[in-house]
């Protein structure tokens, strides 16, 4: 175990603030992070301020709205009251930057450019359509500081999937990690949220990703089904229970699993298959497809990885990590949650839009054929500069 915590305000190169607002629309992250756009990279301070709950009903009416956003000719549209809840988004996040950076002393001459990825409200990359919520311009005046957004949409132009944007941030990281003898090639990072995926990095090419499968949504969902709690906390449920190997296999027979990326998943992909199981069998069940799908990720790398990196709330489930290891010790690889290897689990995706809007600014690519399928690698996000600086 190790850190790569350096002195960021000493380093040399640019500083972004990077914010990021997810799928489980619980909140805004903050984070700052001073890099050069390749493998020198280091993590200032971060911020975490959660949606008051009229803010988060309000995003999921706006997701219902969002689908009378019919065609990519119309991205930039914001029926019903999209265009209200965009403008109110976007001033709760300057918000959260303001109060990050007044947390730490810090004035906004500390940094160059905000990374803002907004909220998405619908991605069909079957008809190259992305939409996310988050105004640059407006956030680029009002705190002064030119502002990257829109970051998914010059991949989708050119053929690829808008997601995952992330595996250019692992594959400095993993850099890092080596460089420092932390980690040795190739390092595999796993996000488990609702879904699951992976970026796959050695010491050569560009970095591999795609989605592996079930990550915490069927687990969720059981426990939220069978119990009425949200999820299964720390795996202690889990641990209690026997997995029951004929529906793991049956849910791994899935075409899903057979299949090279770029590849992903939309959580209603899987059913959980688990209705006649009582709470911790269904549970113990549920991690253990997880685990074996993630295991199973190796079939489509060049080499297993020899150092696991795991993010995501699917970290915290101690029973799924023990699984997944276990998959996984006939690699003799080491399989680490993120703090393990010295990152914050919490802040890894908001760091990420840090460091993408840093490459943008330099334009170098943020995505990959073997990561979204794109044609060529491609530089995107757009820049918004403010009135002052115009």
């Amino acid at each position: 175990e190790g850190s790569i915590v350096v002195d960021w305000q000493r380093m040399e190169g640019l500083t972004a603030v990077g914010l990021m607002s997810g799928t489980s629309m619980d909140g805004i992250d903050v984070a700052l992070v001073k890099s050069d756009g390749l493998s020198s990279i280091a993590f200032g301070p971060s911020h975490s301020v959660p949606y008051p709950p009229k803010i988060r009903d309000r995003i999921k009416q706006g997701l219902v709205e969002a689908l009378d956003i019919k065609l990519a000719a119309n991205r930039c549209d914001r029926p019903g009251s999209l265009e209200t809840l965009e403008r109110d988004l976007t001033d709760a996040h300057v918000e959260a930057v303001q109060a990050c950076l007044s947390a730490h002393s810090l004035g906004r001459d500390a940094i160059n450019l905000i990374g803002f990825h907004g909220q998405t409200v619908l991605h069909r990359p079957e008809i190259a359509l992305t939409v996310q919520l988050g105004d640059g311009p407006r956030m680029a005046d009002r705190l002064g500081t030119p502002t990257v957004y829109d970051f998914r949409a010059e991949d989708m132009k050119h053929g690829g999937q808008g997601a995952p944007l992330i595996p250019v941030f692992h594959q400095a990281l993993a850099q890092r990690l080596v460089a420092d003898g932390i980690a040795t090639f190739p390092v595999a990072f796993v996000n488990i949220g609702g879904i699951a995926n992976v970026s796959y990095i050695d010491h050569e090419n560009d970095p591999i990703a795609f989605d592996t499968g079930p990550g915490n949504a069927l687990l969720d969902q059981w426990m939220e089904e069978q119990a009425g709690i949200p999820f299964d906390q720390g795996g202690r449920i889990a641990s209690e229970g026997r997995v029951d190997d004929a529906i793991v296999k049956r849910v791994l027979g899935h075409t899903f699993f057979d299949v090279a990326g770029p590849k992903s998943l939309d959580r209603g992909d899987f059913l959980p298959l688990t209705d006649s199981l009582d709470l911790a069998d269904g549970a113990a069940t549920l991690a253990a497809v997880t685990a074996r799908s993630i295991a199973r990720a190796r079939e489509h790398f060049p080499k297993p990885p020899k150092c696991w990196i795991i993010g995501g709330g699917g970290r915290l489930n101690t029973t799924l990590m023990t699984m997944l290891a276990t998959e996984l010790r006939d690699d003799k690889a080491v399989v680490w949650t993120a703090e393990q290897a010295g990152l914050d689990g919490d802040m890894l995706e908001a760091q990420a839009f840090a460091y993408l809007a840093i490459r943008s600014e330099k334009a170098l690519p943020l995505t990959f054929p073997t990561t979204t399928g794109c044609k060529a690698a491609v530089a995107g996000g757009l820049t918004a500069k403010p009135a002052s600086q115009v």
